[in-house]
């Protein structure tokens, strides 16, 4: 089998590729534009990991932004599943310069349809999706797949825009579309601006962590995330091609809609539990929180979520299961994180 992986020298999608390589005999050809947060190191990396498997990787250069030319398209050939991971990810940066952001986002999904719809074998087509798309999730409630979507930021309404776009293909071109949604992803080679490779930088550097934090009920709440490390996702992803490769789910076939899954990790935890846990990792008995309060006025941070929670019952009731334990998966990527400071240090 032949699987076209996206943003495959992004942080998520270098753990999918190594991980497929792992634990399949699949064919993959890794595509990545490396002009955003993609990096070839990573997927030098997982060869290295990996040498005896490198030969079952192509690796194709193209900025989906853009159309895919036919010398391109010939390089991927005829894929079985396409994986589309290529995303930018990160809210601040979104906020900040929204118009570029979304337009890459939505582009890039619009390009890796139309060209899915050429493809008259075409298996599967999982479109990785975040929990941010529903919004903030109420303390008690995990949001059920196809909750009613109320992103909060240009971010996650690109990624929101990304599922209508892949739902309407599923619709109008019988593209065989699953969504997934997933929670806070950890692990190696994370880049420096996301939380946990944060929470290591500030604590070696004995600096108070920043914490964003709201005001409810007359105190200063941290917020709290599900996190998952990124081999678990790429296993529920591996487990879902297994499940649905010969049964693809399309329009014609009767439903109302495509599949949907939530991929969630087992444990919930507070982001200032979060910086205790990894300076416990790291040694260090007394970490510094330095709580970042947002009350979306003018002159603060404005989409900021204080919760997101899925309901991951649908996936595991499949019989899927999280591979490595929540905080024994964060151990290894703090320990090996700090083996190699380059990845934080960039």
């Amino acid at each position: 089998m032949k699987v076209l992986l996206t943003g495959a020298g992004g942080f998520v999608g270098h753990h999918t590729l190594a991980h497929l390589l792992k634990t399949t005999d699949w064919d993959i050809v890794a595509t990545d534009s490396f002009r955003h947060f993609g990096i070839s190191a990573r997927i030098r990396a997982v060869f290295e990991e990996l040498p005896s498997e490198a030969s079952r990787v192509k690796v194709v250069t193209h900025d989906l932004a853009t159309p895919i030319d036919s010398i391109t398209a010939r390089e991927f050939g005829d894929p079985d599943v396409i994986i589309n991971m290529a995303s930018d990810s990160h809210v601040d940066r979104s906020i900040t310069d929204p118009r570029p952001f979304v337009e890459n986002n939505v582009a890039l999904a619009l390009t890796l349809l139309d060209y899915a719809r050429t493809l008259p074998y075409l298996k599967t087509f999982i479109q990785i999706g975040t929990d941010e798309v529903y919004g903030p999730a109420p303390e008690g409630v995990n949001h059920p797949e196809w909750s009613p979507q109320v992103p909060s930021n240009p971010y996650s309404a690109s990624k929101s825009a990304q599922e209508a776009i892949a739902i309407s293909y599923w619709r109008t071109f019988n593209v065989p579309v699953i969504l997934t949604n997933t929670m806070n992803i950890i692990g190696e080679r994370q880049d420096v601006e996301k939380f946990v490779p944060l929470i290591i930088n500030m604590l070696q550097q004995g600096k108070p962590v920043p914490v964003h934090a709201v005001e409810k009920n007359g105190q200063w709440m941290s917020g709290s995330r599900f996190y998952l490390h990124a081999r678990n996702q790429a296993d529920a992803l591996r487990f879902l091609i297994t499940h649905f490769v010969d049964t693809p789910h399309k329009y014609t076939d009767g439903l109302e809609r495509p599949e949907r899954f939530n991929v969630r990790g087992e444990t919930e935890i507070s982001n200032d539990e979060m910086v205790v846990l990894i300076a416990k990792f790291l040694g260090k008995s007394k970490p510094k929180n330095e709580l970042v309060k947002f009350t979306n006025v003018e002159g603060t941070r404005p989409g900021h979520d204080l919760r997101y929670a899925l309901d991951g019952d649908k996936l595991m009731g499949m019989g899927w299961k999280p591979p490595v334990a929540f905080e024994k998966s964060l151990e290894r990527t703090v320990n090996w994180t700090v083996k190699n400071p380059i990845w934080i240090s960039l």
